[in-house]
């Protein structure tokens, strides 16, 4: 049994009431009727809702030897390196004169948002101070005692990986959600309105929103929902999307859209960016497994679905289009990456080579579309990643595999599935979508609007015409500038 993670190293209530639920079971024998004892004391206890989702992920009891802990280190490395990856990905994109400022949308991030988690964006998230299912506490702000003394302390007594481990791999997501949103956006966003608008998102909507389906909340598998969510299906792509979506509407659209438009000014860039999200999304949904012994599940899925979606993206283009693109197949593998992350532990190969190949398809479909009504979603934020996401989120429900969801560590969901099948888990999951849609869709635009009247959210019309690399950061990209 694994616990919800606390803000130190030492006997949370849950282990203690481990400790006396081992006691209370050593004698009874049979292991249906010690699965029966402990959710009546679980119940009885009240400590059911206290359980984190995100830390249940298909763990067993084991010794703490460090090879899960080095999982979820390798794990933190190669999703850090998904937000310069992300940067290279979305400057290939845009003009030359927007390349620098584009890439520091992401890269900033790094910055600010690395500092955020720390002070207090990890305590929002999982923290239990204020026993709330919406929000978590300040008892871990600063990261205060977790890890202990000497920082190596479990995340609760006989779990597997470090306090410290987790919170830092944790903080790699609150990162790169933000930086997804800035593809909606580029060329025209004024930097400082970009500064705000990721400090007030992170901690208002980000913060809440994990702790909803990650930290024992509303949305997850201990709370009323019951949902599951391997790796950010909707904490991490459905809620960037939707934020995305709105900020384009309420940003509005770039001074030379659509008319003025010109190809990415760098398609090597996309390429190199696209290759690095793929190898640190090993990281985002591998290392969410938790335990390094069973973690090749995770990662085989992740690729599959990126697979899938590559060829189905480019086999699309190629019959309608007559040609595959670059830039297409970059976008497909993304796509898949996207559609697979609430999924990854909680299917097999088969379903994550259907996941990749609708995600793909759905993504394309959803670019067309918005070309079609010239909406100015400029690096298809949405399209991608709420579109993605919420495909990823839905078939999860429809595929998952119920050996992969067990009682122990997804009580909820598990309970959903045994009572209703994969259509009941799709109605749980269907649920969660909307929940997500509407919080994230109002957060987001009462930040916006709270921006836009006082500092304002837009670059002038001739800062936009020279360039935001110079207009924001006094640099260029190229010599001499080429557009």
């Amino acid at each position: 049994m694994t616990h919800v993670p606390m803000a130190g190293g030492g006997k949370t209530p849950l282990a203690t009431f481990d400790l006396f639920r081992q006691r209370v079971l050593a004698g009874v024998q049979q292991p249906q009727m010690q699965r029966y004892a402990l959710i009546l004391m679980a119940a009885g206890a009240g400590l059911l809702p206290l359980m984190a989702g995100k830390a249940q992920a298909a763990l067993a009891p084991g010794v703490t030897d460090g090879a899960d802990t080095l999982l979820m280190l390798m794990g933190s490395a190669l999703v850090l390196l998904m937000t310069p990856g992300l940067a290279f990905f979305y400057g290939g994109f845009t003009r030359a004169k927007n390349v620098l400022n584009t890439m520091m949308m992401s890269f900033f991030l790094m910055g600010l948002i690395g500092v955020v988690w720390v002070v207090i964006g990890y305590s929002l998230s999982f923290d239990l101070g204020f026993n709330s299912p919406f929000i978590g506490g300040l008892g871990a702000m600063f990261l205060n005692g977790v890890g202990g003394p000497l920082g190596d302390a479990p995340l609760a007594d006989g779990f597997n990986i470090s306090a410290t481990s987790f919170a830092l791999f944790q903080g790699m997501f609150a990162i790169i959600t933000p930086a997804l949103i800035s593809g909606a956006v580029v060329e025209r966003i004024n930097f400082k309105a970009w500064f705000w608008f990721s400090l007030l998102w992170s901690l208002f909507i980000y913060c809440p929103l994990c702790h909803m389906v990650w930290g024992g909340g509303y949305i997850g598998p201990f709370g009323a929902i019951g949902a599951i969510d391997f790796a950010g299906g909707t904490v991490v792509h459905i809620a960037a999307g939707v934020a995305a979506l709105v900020s384009a509407a309420i940003v509005g659209p770039r001074s030379t859209y659509p008319e003025g438009q010109r190809p990415p000014h760098n398609v090597p860039y996309i390429l190199l960016g696209a290759g690095l999200l793929w190898f640190g999304w090993f990281g985002f949904n591998g290392a969410s497994y938790f335990a390094a012994k069973g973690a090749g599940l995770s990662f085989l899925t992740t690729t599959a679905a990126a697979s899938a979606a590559l060829l189905t993206w480019c086999m699309i283009e190629w019959f309608v289009d007559g040609k595959p693109t670059a830039v297409g197949g970059a976008t497909g593998a993304v796509a898949g990456l996207v559609g697979i992350t609430p999924a990854a532990g909680f299917v097999y190969m088969g379903p994550a080579l259907v996941i990749g190949a609708l995600s793909a398809t759905a993504c394309l479909i959803a670019v067309r579309v918005k070309a079609s009504i010239k909406f100015d979603d400029s690096l298809d934020a949405f399209m991608v990643h709420g579109i993605g996401g919420t495909v990823g989120a839905l078939l999860t429900g429809l595929l998952a595999a119920p050996a992969l969801v067990p009682a122990d560590y997804f009580p909820k969901s598990a309970e959903i599935l045994a009572k209703g099948g994969n259509l009941a888990m799709l109605g749980a999951q269907f649920q969660a979508v909307l929940v997500t849609y509407g919080f994230v869709g109002i957060g987001t635009l009462i930040i916006l609007l709270i921006i836009k009247s006082t500092i304002g959210l837009r670059v002038s019309q001739s800062e936009e015409e020279r360039g935001l690399d110079f207009v924001a950061h006094g640099e260029e990209a190229y010599d001499p500038m080429n557009g």
